[in-house]
């Protein structure tokens, strides 16, 4: 395989401002903490502390979101873990989409669940959990109401209005049903649920909990 490496300049997708953060432009530093890199999170984990109060509420309600989920080891250890004062978390957070929409959804959960490895090993004193924060509140239906596979746009049709989140998603079992080649993990998760933020919490479950991934749904 032959790699070939790009400068983010020479793209000319970014904006200058990003550039500067990235390459870490004097000019920028007040406006946030720490930098992005291993090295900086010995100082956050010291910045970071959470009550056993705060700690027994957040994995009350994770074991209640989770009740009738199968859970791999990993995750029943993560749960495990968020309740341990010395356990910190990666998260990153995304709108719920349909059968998990653009490709950066994953790369965004792939990248969370690395940085944890890292870290544990940087820091073995310390446990990290990587987090999925489901917006599930958000009111943009529009914006994950279809997904192209294969050249072909196929949207989702529904009348309901608000939270995405509570959106009745057993039209889309229909659609999957359609669609040649569909995992039946995403046939299960919409057929199986009641709302689409449980569906979204069983596929994203099913496809990374082996590396204890937690969802959080808002």
């Amino acid at each position: 395989m032959h790699l070939t490496k790009i400068d983010l300049e020479d793209t000319h997708q970014f904006s200058e401002l990003f550039l500067d953060y990235i390459h870490d432009k004097e000019e920028l530093r007040q406006f946030y903490g720490q930098r992005p890199e291993v090295s900086a999170f010995k100082s956050q984990i010291e910045q970071k502390q959470f009550s056993s109060e705060n700690r027994k509420v957040l994995c009350g309600a994770l074991q209640s979101q989770y009740e009738g989920y199968p859970l791999s080891d990993k995750v029943t250890e993560s749960l495990e873990l968020l309740s341990k004062s010395n356990t910190y978390t990666v998260t990153t957070g995304h709108q719920l989409n349909i059968f998990t929409g653009p490709l950066y959804f994953i790369y965004k959960i792939v990248s969370v669940i690395n940085i944890c490895k890292v870290l544990k090993s940087e820091y073995p004193d310390y446990n990290f959990v990587p987090v999925y924060w489901m917006a599930s509140e958000d009111h943009d239906f529009d914006e994950i109401s279809y997904f192209r596979l294969n050249g072909k746009k196929h949207r989702w049709q529904s009348a309901e209005k608000g939270a995405v989140g509570r959106f009745d998603p057993s039209g889309l079992k229909a659609m999957a049903e359609s669609i040649p080649g569909i995992p039946d993990v995403f046939k299960n998760a919409y057929g199986r649920h009641a709302k689409l933020a449980d569906a979204v919490r069983y596929y994203v479950n099913e496809l990374f909990g082996e590396h204890g991934l937690i969802s959080v749904d808002g």
